[in-house]
């Protein structure tokens, strides 16, 4: 399948009289991946890193990945995560898999925003295929998101426990793209969080 992972609705697109009691066969022998529900894919795949980026937006959509996941992946705190969080606009839920554990955060329709695409190297998702790719939240996108999905971050010892790299607040935070995506939220509680969070880190307004 060009996506690198595919559903039985898809095969059977393909292939109307498929049995899908290949699928379970395939999956005892080794050949095939159950992701969650009608989802699968290949267990080279599990070689690639990347993959479960990907996979974490195709199967369960719209959705980007945001949150300690992403401020992880930007090198803002120091933990490695190795859940992959998600923020997405479906009900909240979480399933595990052999490439991992996953995450989903409800935000409403308004707020679903301020991502951008990552795309796979080539090879990983469907070799002979355009190239495929995955969302992530910009950083200050992944920091509004984490403030506003945890609001119990309200005051200075919490926002301590973040450990967010002081480097990155200071030098490489933009402060332009935070300021713009936080007005387009327009959520008061956020903005008293976000001030409280820059002062912390002695950035002017």
């Amino acid at each position: 399948m060009p996506e690198g992972c595919f559903s039985i609705h898809q095969v059977r697109t393909f292939f109307p009289l498929f049995d899908r009691n290949n699928l379970s066969r395939w999956i005892k022998k080794g050949l095939l991946i159950r992701l969650r529900r009608e989802w699968y894919t290949f267990p080279e795949l599990l070689q690639r890193p990347e993959f479960s980026h990907y996979i974490a937006g195709r199967f369960y959509r719209p959705s980007y990945i945001s949150l300690f996941t992403a401020l992880s992946i930007y090198g803002m705190i120091p933990e490695a995560v190795m859940s992959i969080t998600s923020v997405t606009t479906l009900k909240t839920t979480s399933f595990e898999n052999p490439f991992g554990q996953y995450t989903y955060m409800t935000v409403k329709p308004e707020l679903f925003f301020g991502y951008k695409l990552v795309m796979l190297p080539n090879g990983v998702g469907g070799i002979g295929q355009p190239q495929q790719a995955w969302q992530i939240a910009y950083p200050e996108k992944a920091l509004l998101d984490l403030l506003y999905l945890y609001p119990f971050y309200d005051n200075e010892n919490e926002l301590e426990q973040l450990r967010l790299d002081e480097n990155f607040m200071t030098t490489d935070l933009d402060m332009d793209r935070l300021r713009k995506y936080q007005q387009r939220m327009a959520v008061n509680a956020l903005d008293t969080r976000i001030k409280k969070l820059l002062k912390l880190y002695d950035i002017n307004d």
